[in-house]
């Protein structure tokens, strides 16, 4: 290990980049410490408190998750880098169902840099319509005990804390880009790990607090045992999700021979991978998003307390369905809207119409199937196996956290780290990140992070 790490800080150009990424990482952490003006922060922590462990905590955990951000908290980064994520997502969805766009998409270097500019501008909207709504429900909450101070509290003050989120989030969009051109890994994805990671010492401070005060006897809900089997699991679904997520499914391609003179190149076999994540965390981010609107919806049809055939009943009893989200019911909706995306997601990243043709136009063919249309369905339908297979092992990566919270009476905050999206993000990001100091280091003849001969 000293050794890889050494080789790493033997390449300047390598060093440098790896501290310009430290740098910007903490400037990010750094933002957390600038509180938004007029806003009351502890009228704002306590409103949260009384909240606990309600349908509204969880939406702003989700979205303080998947932003890098702290809802929380309101600071000048109060929205994180989730609008600038949405805006990618949506401009990637559009290029698959509106031709000009995917037209774009494929002139290469000259049409990504245009739509990474449509990118910016779309962010900049999304940021200022989020932020408006956010400072307005804030202004409008909980009665006399107001989060936006009553003497700042006019149209004026609400446009400077809009602007000032606003331009929290695209200095975010700008770290994440200075990231990926002058640092090591992509920008947006370490921000995301950086603001899971942080909540980390939280987690081992509700873990290891009450052994410390209580004691760690053997039996007890403290005790030595209980720890070793909570770190023993830990590593052993870090190690699965780390399996899962660099398999692969191999399909055997043969290229043509061809004659050249007196020579004859080709006629190689290789494999064409197909990885069995192809999706990666997406379907459960959008299936954690949609699931926030059932309860919302339910919230306000059972506040309407309709007599009618006991639908008030009926609503109330779907809310709190909803709103617990270690039921039967949450997750069984939480797995089908996972399948739902993989497949969806899957469908709009991998053609294999347009991959059979690719393959026709190389010279190289799957041995046993005929170029062309047998070729993409034989993808087509290893691709859905395979998907279904990813999306059984995301299924459960999903449901890990509450699982074990209900099983081992555990704190969510500490739960989390056994799997969910926070869990595959940073080994996601982790091996990518890995993966690009390795090719670093191989490209100057050193020893990869990845070598494991002495």
């Amino acid at each position: 290990m000293l050794k890889h790490i050494r080789n790493v800080l033997s390449i300047p150009e390598l060093r440098n980049r790896i501290a310009l990424t430290l740098v910007l990482l903490a400037v990010y952490r750094l933002g957390f410490l600038i509180t938004l003006p007029f806003v009351d922060q502890g009228a704002l922590a306590d409103s949260l408190k009384r909240r606990g462990d309600s349908g509204v905590a969880h939406v702003m955990n989700m979205l303080s998750l998947f932003s890098a951000s702290n809802i929380g908290q309101m600071t000048i980064f109060g929205l994180g880098i989730m609008p600038y994520i949405s805006a990618s997502i949506i401009f990637q969805l559009l290029g698959t169902v509106y031709p000009p766009l995917e037209k774009l998409q494929k002139e290469g270097e000259a049409g990504r840099k245009k739509i990474n500019e449509w990118t910016r501008y779309a962010t900049v909207v999304i940021c200022f319509f989020q932020s408006y709504f956010w400072i307005s429900v804030l202004a409008g909450s909980d009665g006399d005990n107001r989060i936006i101070l009553k003497e700042f509290d006019d149209w004026y003050m609400r446009l400077v804390c809009v602007v000032t989120m606003t331009t929290g989030s695209v200095l975010l969009m700008w770290i994440g880009e200075q990231i990926d051109e002058y640092g090591v890994g992509n920008g947006v994805s370490l921000l995301i790990m950086a603001g899971i990671l942080s909540r980390l010492p939280t987690a081992l401070g509700n873990l290891v607090g009450p052994a410390m005060t209580n004691g760690i006897a053997l039996g007890s809900q403290t005790g030595i045992d209980r720890l070793i089997v909570l770190v023993a699991v830990f590593f052993g679904v870090v190690w699965w999700v780390v399996l899962i997520t660099q398999a692969q499914r191999r399909i055997p391609v043969q290229s043509a021979k061809h004659v050249r003179g007196n020579k004859v190149y080709g006629g190689r076999t290789e494999s064409l991978p197909l990885r069995l994540n192809a999706s990666g965390v997406m379907p459960i981010i959008f299936a954690s998003s949609l699931l926030m609107f059932p309860w919302l919806a339910f919230k306000q049809l059972a506040a309407l307390n309709i007599d009618f055939m006991g639908l008030g009943v009926i609503f109330q009893k779907l809310e709190n369905a909803f709103a617990n989200h270690g039921g039967f019911l949450y997750n069984a909706c939480y797995v089908m809207l996972i399948f739902f995306f993989c497949y969806f997601w899957t469908a709009i990243i991998f053609n294999p119409t347009e991959m059979a043709s690719q393959l026709k136009d190389y010279g190289s063919f799957i041995p046993g199937y005929r170029p062309g249309d047998r070729t993409a369905s034989y993808l087509e339908r290893v691709m859905t196996r395979v998907t279904y297979v990813g999306a059984a092992f995301l299924s459960l990566v999903a449901v890990i956290p509450t699982v074990v919270s209900g099983l081992l009476n555990l704190d969510y905050t500490v739960s989390s780290f056994y799997g969910g999206t926070g869990l595959l993000i940073c080994v996601s990001v982790a091996i990518d990140l890995i993966h690009k100091i390795d090719s670093y280091l191989v490209a100057r003849q050193q020893r990869g992070l990845l070598d494991v001969q002495e």
